[in-house]
């Protein structure tokens, strides 16, 4: 009767366990979708400013098509991307272009008075702050999530359920890890 009471006891342990495991994983897969949709709608602002900052740009810099085209082409690959992974890899993308942007706005001084560009430049900034926030804390929220899923007993867990490893947002390149030098 006592070892019917201890393996009894073992199995609602293990089963409230299990059920709390579970939980946690639902409660921080559901965190980590809504820090990339915080995330996704800043980025949104951003891809909004985008075509307004090229066009001020366009109008002093009109011999420096080329670099005004990368900063569309990028914006469209990055607006259109399908997975958390293709966001990342074009958002990455995209810094890197609107880094060429803003040091090619460092060749007319014209440009840099302009009060339309200064509206736009500090509504970029303002923007840029909001997504570099919005990535430290999708980043927290997914570092969480992938520890509990590869720390042991959760992986068994994890594997069982089909909670995966989720993309965290980092630099890629090197030339995206260098400082511009800009001043405005």
């Amino acid at each position: 009767m006592i070892l019917i009471a201890i393996v009894g006891i073992i199995i609602l342990l293990i089963i409230v366990w299990l059920i709390s495991s579970y939980n946690g994983f639902v409660k921080l897969r559901n965190k980590s979708e809504e820090a990339f949709s915080a995330m996704d709608v800043s980025l949104k602002k951003r891809y909004d400013l985008i075509p307004n900052f090229v066009e001020t740009v366009k109008g002093y810099a009109k011999h420096e098509r080329e670099t005004l085209d990368a900063v569309i082409k990028a914006r469209n690959q990055a607006m259109n991307s399908s997975t958390p992974e293709q966001k990342i890899a074009n958002d990455n993308a995209l810094s890197g272009t609107l880094k060429s942007l803003f040091a090619l706005t460092e060749s007319y001084p014209d440009l840099k008075a302009n009060q339309n560009f200064l509206n736009l430049q500090d509504q970029m900034a303002r923007v840029e702050e909001e997504i570099a926030g919005s990535r430290r804390y999708y980043n927290g929220v997914v570092n969480k999530y992938n520890t509990k899923t590869e720390m042991f007993p959760g992986n068994i867990l994890a594997n069982l359920f089909g909670f995966q490893r989720k993309p965290l947002y980092e630099v890629n390149s090197e030339t995206e890890r260098e400082n511009v030098k800009v001043s405005f």
